[in-house]
Parts: structure tokens; C-alpha cells; sequence
């Protein structure tokens, strides 16, 4: 049997969405073991003078938890 936590990360980029994602996911995995999964909550732009300056997502990790 498998008994599963989820985490809220958020995670930024200044390139895309995607890249906000991968290294978020990225991130989590040197800190969670067992990353199963995410689901993206949430994605928000941060625009200044008229322009997109970055990409934001809130995400929920699952990941399995050690026995």
C-alpha cells in the first residue's frame, strides 16, 4: 500500500509557462523523493511597462511517502 502527500509550490520564469513548470517540478524533486505527479493550479503573468516580465504557476506535487 502507498500513502501519497501533496505539496503548494509556486515557481516563476522569465521565459514561458513551461519553464516555470520544469523547474519547479525540477526543484521539488531535489527536496521531495518520490515525485509522482502535479497538477498546475494556477498560472499568473507579472507584466511591467506593457510587457510580460514573467511567467508565475502554483502548482500541487504529489509525491509517495517512504515507508
Amino acid at each position: 500500500m502507498s500513502v501519497a502527500r501533496v505539496t503548494e509550490i509556486t515557481s516563476s520564469s522569465k521565459k514561458s509557462f513551461q519553464d516555470a513548470i520544469e523547474q519547479g517540478i525540477a526543484r521539488a524533486s531535489k527536496t521531495l523523493k518520490n515525485v509522482e505527479g502535479a497538477w498546475i493550479q494556477d498560472q499568473k503573468i507579472v507584466v511591467q511597462g506593457g510587457k510580460i516580465v514573467a511567467y508565475r504557476v502554483n502548482m500541487k506535487v504529489t509525491f509517495i511517502l517512504a515507508e
